[in-house]
């Protein structure tokens, strides 16, 4: 195989996706603009008039925003388990969605964050936090997790693009402006795709997996003991931690595999994400979602048996104003993926795909059960017993930012697979040299 012929084919390939900006392309992005405007604008108001703006109220001090939190951080976390463990597989498949795997897990380990900030009224008063952090608080270490892990990630998707900004540097057919083409050759930082280059990056990438996958369970973790330290009802629970790690491993499969749907369809990736990525992926979303399920059971299913006021205040708060709630988000997380992926002819892409979907909304409920419930029933009441003070209703503040927080990350993922392709191109390269190799071998074993 001519190696620099391969490389200008696939150069070839992708270009139309570096180079040109359809016409739907133009329209999602500008969507996404708008979307975000309208937040800023919701972001402004909540600045200028405070918190009154939104739902948040004496007893429920968290709403949506911290629901928010925890769903992406959750996503960012099983994205940087998934592509930490991707990286150890030895499979040609793995190459097509390496890539989305990784880009999704920067992306949401940067907005989580964000909204956890929105919760906070005195921002001016922020830095503290880091000038006076007191080393016995779980949100000291959380906030030390979260960067830690961030900058990992962020280090991890570095060293995966290298090879293939080393390719862009190194085409003449790319008809991309000039300050991408001097962006290309600043970052692939003179790699030439040596044997000794390649040996290297192959250690470094190796090691900082390992380090990926040890920071993604600590940092979850020390967010689930956030919770679980505290004497509240329904949050101080020993299983909290593993009830996150998988809660979170669950979500970031469903968007994986939503995410894989709407690039194949968008950008005509059939050749490279086929049918065997969904499949495999969608029966590692049933084994989640029988271990999600079995987590939520043994959760729920002890407190109906105690004789604490706080547990059975909790299950009529949740049973009484959540009911209908309660049952979608843990019986639609559980259910739907036992009946389409276990039988083989429901086994589509489609039907693969609407299950990662309304995975996703119910697992974006079960946040939402965690944390308000639990806030709405208080060891002691509050001496203002208004509705509006008790209950909690996200206003339109709320909800603007909320889609302004998915509408971010979608078009940071649409930018950044404008600037490197999707598919890893030095990935493509590899899996065809190894074929080669194992051919050749094949072929020498049996004339001996």
């Amino acid at each position: 195989m001519n190696l620099t012929r391969r490389k200008s084919e696939l150069v070839k390939e992708f270009s139309p996706m570096l180079e040109k900006t359809s016409t739907l392309s133009k329209i999602w992005i500008w969507s996404l603009v708008a979307i975000i405007l309208v937040g800023a604008y919701a972001l402004f108001l909540q600045i200028y008039e405070g918190q009154s703006v939104t739902g948040m109220r004496d007893n429920v001090v968290w709403g949506i925003y911290t629901v928010n939190f925890i769903f992406f951080l959750g996503m960012g976390y099983a994205g940087a388990f998934i592509s930490s463990v991707l990286h150890f597989i030895k499979t040609p498949w793995k190459n097509s969605v390496s890539r989305i795997v990784e880009i999704t897990t920067v992306l949401s380990i940067v907005i989580g964050p964000v909204f956890i900030l929105l919760c906070i009224y005195r921002l001016d008063r922020l830095h503290y936090l880091f000038m006076y952090p007191r080393i016995q608080s779980p949100i000291t270490w959380d906030v030390i997790a979260v960067i830690t892990d961030l900058i990992g990630c962020i280090l991890y998707l570095y060293l995966t693009f290298i090879p293939d900004l080393a390719i862009l540097r190194d085409s003449d057919n790319l008809k991309v402006p000039k300050w991408k083409k001097k962006m290309y050759r600043y970052l692939a930082i003179g790699y030439q795709n040596t044997d000794e280059q390649k040996e290297k990056l192959h250690k470094i990438t190796k090691t900082m997996s390992v380090i990926v996958i040890a920071l993604a369970i600590v940092a979850y973790t020390i967010l689930a003991w956030v919770f679980s330290l505290t004497l509240q009802p329904g949050w101080n629970s020993t299983i909290f931690a593993p009830y996150f790690i998988v809660s979170g491993l669950y979500t970031g499969v469903a968007v994986i595999i939503l995410v894989m749907y709407l690039i194949r369809k968008h950008l005509k990736l059939e050749k490279h994400i086929r049918k065997v990525h969904f499949i495999f992926a969608g029966v590692i979303l049933l084994i989640l979602s029988l271990l999600f399920g079995y987590f939520t059971f043994s959760e729920y299913f002890p407190k109906w048996f105690s004789h604490k006021a706080s547990d059975t205040n909790l299950l009529n708060t949740l049973f009484s104003n959540y009911f209908w709630m309660f049952i979608i988000a843990n019986y639609g997380a559980v259910l739907l993926p036992l009946i389409i992926i276990s039988f083989k002819k429901l086994r589509t892409i489609k039907l693969i795909t609407l299950t990662a979907v309304i995975a996703i909304f119910c697992l974006w409920l079960n946040r939402y059960l965690i944390i308000i419930p639990t806030l709405e029933t208080p060891y002691l009441p509050i001496q203002d017993t208004r509705p509006e003070y008790v209950h909690y209703t996200a206003t339109w503040v709320e909800w603007a930012l909320t889609f302004t927080g998915v509408a971010a990350f979608c078009l940071l993922f649409t930018l950044l697979i404008k600037f490197v392709p999707v598919i890893p191109m030095s990935g493509i390269i590899d899996n065809e040299t190894d074929q080669n190799k194992k051919k050749r071998r094949f072929k020498k074993t049996i004339t001996e």
